[in-house]
């Protein structure tokens, strides 16, 4: 009963490990997306469509190109190893990558499970978070037909307003100039505008579109709910070597065999195809790489006959386009930066698969009111692979290729878990409990693959590419590899209590065992309470028209992760090792052993706090707000062994730790007028994250560093700091003459740069010794952002709608490492060093 003067505010229910809730008692923190939010969303992933709805989640796309995955983080990074949320689609535990074969229009719900008082029901590998998905399911009535589809174009935002040919020629005359050489180019004018790559390898017009057909009905004793859906879209990046497609279909049903007893399934087909550059962020060439480096002076193909035959021109690997005319090869700039329309003839046809069935099968049994059985059995199965064919080519005098070579590669996983749970539900007066047991087994990994390459195959292209060309033997290789299965076997619990949906109490333990970990510490236990007060609902609460319901929550709990190497816990032998016997310089292959064993390896564990409230107001506006901390201890990391212990590998260990604290508010509003409806849905997130511990005496490490070209290291772990902040030189500006270089000297008077030269940058010599080394680097910026937001706007009247979307991360820095040549700086390049010209501010800039 509703004991509150004041209207029932609305009533939502939400899914949690295992079960469902109404969000009324929930004493957790947990995010929704419904399927509204989804049905009108041009995206061809899931991930997209948490992109700016929930607080505390950032989504990255890991690049442009169509079909690929994003990364996805859950109250920022949570190790140092895998930060990957556990993905949960009708019970069946799917893996990060693969979630893209699911179609958004068949999503009822999604829940993201952000604290370990949520996340505890699922223990072991809840540790970066838990989403749960809810597909559709057919509700018994008459027989609904359901379509939902867009077309659309995509096209570039902007270009890069790059120098064109006679600019291009002006700079590296005055290059020239400054080095003491005469003027490459006798009339920059003369050469006009030039080339713009960019522009040969966007599409303007990049079509996407998505179409999804659904049927469901059913009765009192079945339902039924079926889909089929097919999305294509093109990338805006040389579309003939980028465009992805998916056809998937689902059929989900249920049916009572008895009043008391019911049986249902759950299951996905997906096949994509996926065209890709090859090439996509790498700093070494592709499509776009090239195209911003590339100089605007090389045509876009050879035209002089004068040109045509002679070097390299006459070659017969040289890329040419339908007529036969060669395409450009630039003098200027070489190395891995070629044209990008020779590049995507060196790809046309080549393309990646998959087969994708993922679903499960249950039985849930109702022997008396209140008591509920069910056992599942879900399963993912994948078949995937890659078609490739590589012509000769020459692309210029370092990128080219003297054989064709034609491959196939195809791989397989299967993936099950079992799960049993018996669930008791009683209410007496005001008083609700419910006692939740289960058990469950799960396996995964063991992805089997096989590859095999043709070499030297006589055709030109991928449509006459063929394994029917019987090559000579030598010409023949084979690769091949067998994955481990990651076996877990758990047991969990879960007590809810609430009275009167006043006060509220959840408790949950789940023990897990895992492969990865040998006996001394093969099992794991993962507790977590959480608690909620209703303020609102006391006699006490005085009749307002402002606040219609006040709930306070708070919880604790441990979560867990394995994310590590198989069998790191025993002493394995490794293969194809070379090793010299004797005083010749003839090697044998053999094997030796990897590292040594540890078997006292365990779990990292997060332990997590979580306190918010959420309030209903003026019956209309929801606010959702949540302060956290977790910290993450005995991290999986390679313990460091010194050089005479002879061991090919470090072994792991349970080392590091690492903290993040943050606060989350989320906010809705609704309001209708007549046939017009509105609702405005905002969040904002703010986080900190900190390593805590590296090992004994570890200040810090190049731990999963990243890099640039020949730069090396560009972030660091160091304790204090957020993991791998960038950690690079000071650039103080450009020595504009002999003078300022003979005056920038240590307290000797000794030069600090003494191999400079004017046009040369200006290092900051930060620890104060006389002299630049990697010593005087400093941090300069999180790669991972503290502040994020997000908004929705949703407008609808009288079956017309609108959706404005928007998010955004801040306080956050991110490394642009194009500009690597001449030809990629901007039009005009106003601030370009002179002889006299003012002095640049200061930047940093990578060592």
């Amino acid at each position: 009963m509703w004991s509150s003067p004041f209207p029932k505010p609305p009533t939502e229910t939400v899914v949690v490990g295992y079960g469902t809730q109404k969000k009324a008692v929930v004493t957790g923190a947990i995010s929704s997306v419904r399927a509204k939010d989804l049905e009108n969303m041009p995206i061809n992933r899931v991930e997209q469509a948490l992109q700016g709805r929930t607080s505390g989640v950032i989504i990255a796309s890991n690049s442009g190109q169509p079909g690929s995955a994003a990364t996805v983080r859950i109250r920022g990074l949570t190790t140092f190893n895998n930060n990957n949320p556990l993905w949960v689609v009708d019970g069946v535990v799917v893996d990060n990558g693969g979630i893209g074969f699911l179609n958004q229009n068949d999503i009822e719900s999604i829940q993201v499970l952000k604290d370990a008082a949520s996340q505890a029901i699922y223990g072991a590998r809840a540790a970066a978070g838990v989403i749960l998905i809810t597909t559709k399911k057919g509700k018994a009535g008459k027989l609904q037909i359901n379509y939902n589809g867009y077309y659309g174009i995509s096209k570039p935002a902007r270009k890069l307003d790059l120098m064109d040919a006679r600019e291009y020629a002006t700079m590296v005359n005055e290059a020239n100039v400054n080095d003491g050489a005469a003027p490459k180019y006798a009339d920059p004018t003369a050469l006009g505008k030039g080339t713009d790559w960019q522009s040969t390898i966007f599409n303007n017009n990049a079509v996407r579109q998505n179409h999804e057909l659904s049927i469901s009905g059913g009765s009192e004793k079945s339902t039924f709910y079926t889909s089929f859906g097919y999305l294509s879209q093109e990338g805006i990046v040389a579309s003939d070597i980028s465009n992805y497609k998916r056809v998937n279909a689902r059929i989900n049903s249920t049916y009572k065999i008895t009043p008391w007893l019911t049986f249902g399934e759950n299951v996905g087909y997906s096949y994509d195809k996926s065209v890709g550059l090859g090439n996509t962020n790498s700093e070494f060439g592709g499509p776009l790489s090239s195209a911003i480096n590339l100089d605007p002076i090389t045509p876009i193909v050879e035209t002089d006959p004068a040109k045509i035959n002679a070097e390299p021109y006459n070659h017969p690997d040289v890329r040419r386009n339908a007529l036969g005319q060669p395409y450009g090869i630039s003098s200027e700039v070489t190395q891995e930066m070629t044209n990008p329309l020779a590049y995507i003839t060196t790809r046309l046809g080549n393309y990646n698969w998959s087969h994708n069935i993922v679903g499960n099968v249950y039985l849930e049994a109702e022997p008396v009111k209140g008591l509920k059985a069910r056992s599942s059995v879900g399963s993912k199965l994948a078949f995937y692979g890659h078609e490739a064919f590589t012509p000769k080519f020459l692309l210029n005098s370092s990128t080219s290729q003297t054989i064709a070579i034609f491959n196939r590669g195809v791989n397989n996983i299967f993936f099950w878990n079992i799960e049993n749970t018996l669930a008791y539900t009683r209410e007496l007066d005001l008083h609700t409990a419910t006692v939740l047991v289960g058990q469950g087994a799960y396996k995964e990994g063991g992805a089997r693959s096989s590859e095999i390459f043709f070499d030297d195959v006589p055709a030109t292209n991928f449509d006459d590419a063929s394994f029917n060309y019987k090559v000579a033997k030598d010409k023949r290789r084979a690769d091949g590899s067998e994955g481990i299965d990651h076996m877990v076997s758990s047991l969990f619990a879960r007590l809810n209590y609430n009275y009167d949906e006043k006060y509220m109490l959840e408790g949950i333990i789940r023990r897990d065992g895992s492969s990865r970990f040998g006996a001394n510490n093969k099992y794991g236990i993962f507790p977590s309470f959480s608690m909620g007060w209703v303020p609102s609902r006391e006699n006490f609460w005085p009749q307002n028209n402002v606040i219609d319901l006040l709930k306070f929550r708070g919880g604790y709990g441990v979560v867990g992760s394995d994310a590590i190497g198989d069998f790191s816990y025993l002493p394995t032998v490794g293969s194809g090792r070379n090793y010299t016997i004797g005083s010749g310089l003839t090697s044998a292959e053999g094997s030796s052993p990897n590292a040594p064993a540890n078997p006292d390896l365990k779990w990292e564990e997060t332990h997590q706090t979580n306190i918010g409230f959420e309030a209903y107001l003026f019956k209309k506006l929801n606010v959702q707000f949540d302060w956290f901390k977790k910290n993450t201890k005995d991290i999986l990391m390679q313990r460091r062994l010194p050089w005479y212990v002879g061991s090919v590998s470090d072994p792991n260990a349970n080392i590091g730790s690492m903290e993040n604290a943050g606060v989350e508010l989320e906010l809705g509003y609704n309001e209708n007028f007549g046939d017009f409806t509105f609702n405005v849905n905002g969040n904002v997130s703010y986080m900190k994250n900190k390593v805590t511990y590296l090992g004994e005496n570890r200040q810090f490490l190049y731990l999963g560093s990243a890099s640039f070209q020949n730069m090396g290291n560009i972030t660091r772990a160091e304790i204090g700091r957020p993991f791998n902040s960038f950690y690079m030189f000071e650039h103080m500006g450009i020595f504009q003459n002999q003078a300022e270089i003979d005056a920038y000297v240590n307290k000797n008077g000794q030069k600090i740069q003494p191999k400079a030269k004017p046009g040369d940058f200006k290092w900051k010599d930060i620890n104060g010794d006389g002299q630049i080394n990697d010593d005087d680097r400093d941090y300069i910026g999180n790669p991972t952002p503290n502040w994020t937001y997000g908004m929705t706007i949703n407008a609808a009247w009288k079956g017309f709608d609108l959706v404005i979307f928007g998010q955004a991360p801040r306080a956050t820095r991110s490394f642009r490492g194009c500009a690597g040549s001449i030809s990629s700086m901007p039009t005009g390049r106003p601030n370009r060093w002179a002889a006299g010209m003012a002095k640049e501010p200061p930047t940093r800039i990578p060592g």
